[in-house]
């Protein structure tokens, strides 16, 4: 998918795919909060607690005082984003979800 990106949102991306690159984890995310703040992380996968990227991203902007999201960015090889990284956009206001290949090209725009 060939499109033109606000630059608030290519950054997004970026830190998306560096948390994911940093930490060789399957998936990063980022999201921006309705002040313009950014919050990236990976997802969490222990035996008692797991979580995706997403969740932890928005998890982290919320615990700071955020009311809603901008925009979130998924870096994955999955095709899609899952059904619960949808709802979480979705608590947040409807921002829009941008999921990204490894590469850092989009692969869709959701909600």
């Amino acid at each position: 998918m060939t499109e033109t990106l606000d630059p608030e949102d290519n950054k997004i991306i970026t830190l998306a795919r560096s948390v994911r690159a940093r930490n060789g984890s399957p998936e990063g995310a980022a999201v921006r909060d309705e002040t313009g703040r950014t919050y990236a992380a990976a997802g969490v996968a222990l035996p008692s607690l797991t979580l995706s990227a997403i969740q932890v991203a928005a998890a982290m902007a919320v615990s700071s005082g955020a009311k809603s999201l901008e925009a979130a960015a998924l870096v994955t090889d999955a095709d899609d984003p899952a059904a619960a990284d949808l709802a979480v956009v979705n608590d947040l206001g409807n921002g829009t979800l941008f999921l990204a290949a490894p590469d850092g090209s989009l692969k869709g725009r959701y909600i």
